[in-house]
């Protein structure tokens, strides 16, 4: 096994800055978690989508549309990473491959972030607003509203920056992501929207919103466990800081780095920190779906019983035995 340009840390093969972990480690890493996930998160979805009381729980839908817009970065960018470290650049080397990653880098991401904001709003709705979502109009306006405009600003935000803006990209085939470097980010009011609105923003009011659930329910504790509906809260609770501590974790930091870069720190400052930073951002969408699949009790035992059933279900071998017309006549004798 071969790795194109796997020595790139050293600096001779391009002055384009990467994380010191060697490529053969990362084309690894990146595989061995990726496989896993993209089963996990198949498995969710089909549990969701087939099953009619999953389906049909208003807490889930913004779960199974987090783990639907993750699947173009398990199934496409992670594909396009390992060709990368595996060929040492991009290929094939055409701008519209640059175009795609791009738009499924950047898109997906800020949805992803945009929408575990919106998760965390969401629980606070359903465990304490609850009465708005009882008739048709208000689930609407409070439910289905708030997801169909996301998703749609969202896909049409890096629709027109990325594929039909009037600039020029540079296309760098040779760095991960073609440089990450779109050129819309080159018009001032584009970039620093981007930086605020779909980062710094989201990352804030899911952090915000999380504390804020966890406080609110310690202070109403006794009131919510006299709820009927206080085991579904429960797991939409614990469901909720478990993807937030993950997701606030990783991006806290990068947001907290861009933010200052925003207000004047100089961009060479903590550049090395934002490599890894988004590099650890891609285990966010690897681990998502098994902290969903925890909460999950159902859907884990049905994989539990099937994984079982493959490692005790062993061959059996049948004897078969063939009589010849001497031992029936020797048998007839006895």
């Amino acid at each position: 096994m071969s790795f194109g340009n796997s020595s790139d840390n050293d600096g001779d093969s391009f002055d384009f800055p990467e994380i010191s972990i060697p490529r053969p480690v990362r084309f690894w890493l990146m595989l061995l978690f990726d496989i896993p996930s993209i089963v996990c998160s198949f498995c969710l979805i089909i549990h969701i989508l087939m099953k009619r009381t999953q389906r049909h729980a208003l807490h889930n839908h913004t779960i199974l549309v987090i783990l639907i817009c993750n699947l173009p970065v398990q199934l496409i960018d992670i594909t396009f990473y390992l060709i990368f470290f595996w060929y040492g650049s991009i290929q094939p080397s055409q701008p519209l491959v640059c175009l795609i990653w791009w738009f499924i880098d950047y898109g997906c991401y800020a949805g992803e972030l945009v929408l575990m904001a919106w998760l965390a709003v969401e629980r606070h709705i359903l465990i304490f607003h609850d009465r708005l979502l009882l008739n048709r109009r208000g689930r609407f306006l409070f439910h289905y509203l708030p997801l169909i405009i996301i998703i749609t600003y969202i896909l049409l935000f890096y629709l027109i920056v990325i594929f039909f803006l009037p600039c020029e990209n540079d296309y760098l085939y040779t760095v991960p992501v073609c440089g990450q470097s779109p050129c819309y980010e080159s018009y001032g009011i584009l970039g620093v929207w981007e930086s605020i609105v779909h980062t710094i923003m989201p990352v804030l009011l899911e952090s915000i919103a999380s504390i804020a659930l966890i406080l609110r329910v310690q202070m109403q504790k006794r009131r919510l466990r006299q709820s009927n509906q206080w085991r579904k809260q429960r797991r939409m609770i614990i469901q909720l800081v478990l993807v937030s501590s993950l997701n606030i974790g990783i991006d806290i930091p990068g947001s907290m780095l861009l933010l200052a870069h925003l207000c004047g720190l100089p961009v060479d400052y903590g550049t090395e920190a934002q490599l890894y930073i988004f590099f650890l951002e891609y285990f966010v969408v690897f681990l998502f779906p098994f902290i969903l699949l925890s909460q999950f009790s159902d859907l884990r035992k049905t994989i539990k019983e099937k994984i079982m059933g493959v490692v005790r279900r062993q061959p059996h071998h049948t004897a078969i035995v063939k009589h010849t017309r001497r031992d029936i006549a020797m048998n007839r004798l006895a």
